[in-house]
């Protein structure tokens, strides 16, 4: 369940900028991003350039790759990703929900529950195989030569 919800954490992230830059033509603008076209640039009354930086590169997606990426980092050491990382983005889900309902949000409410699912489990398991360590059961019949 956690690495799942790693890949899709990843993949939303990766998905809206690749997306901005090609789908919504945010590239077109990168000529004016690297020759200092946005230095003066007043958020309050953004141009069409700086209104594509923000939806691509400054964009929420190269944060939610970071996440995702450490989400499937720690997963493959056997590390549990803290609980927090999955309530910060369901929390973040129900603003992007409210606020902007066609968005995917119903994909990202998914790797949210597959992370706090996930992440519940193997505390418990984890717990288990702890408990179980420390108060072996008593072993049963004749020892083995």
């Amino acid at each position: 369940m956690i690495k799942w919800a790693g890949w899709i954490i990843t993949l939303c992230g990766t998905g809206h900028i690749i997306g901005a830059l090609t789908v919504q033509k945010a590239a077109r603008h990168v000529g004016t991003w690297f020759s200092g076209g946005l230095w003066n640039e007043d958020l309050a009354d953004m141009s069409p350039a700086g209104a594509a930086y923000w939806l691509s590169l400054a964009s929420f997606g190269i944060p939610l790759i970071l996440i995702g990426l450490t989400v499937l980092w720690l997963d493959r050491r056997g590390i549990i990703p803290p609980a927090f990382i999955g309530w910060t983005l369901a929390s973040w889900t129900v603003v992007d929900a409210v606020v902007l309902p066609f968005t995917p949000w119903p994909l990202f409410v998914l790797a949210c529950a597959l992370l706090l699912i996930g992440t519940h489990r193997a505390h418990r398991n984890h717990r288990d195989n702890r408990s179980h360590r420390d108060n072996p059961a008593p072993t049963t019949g004749l020892p083995r030569a």
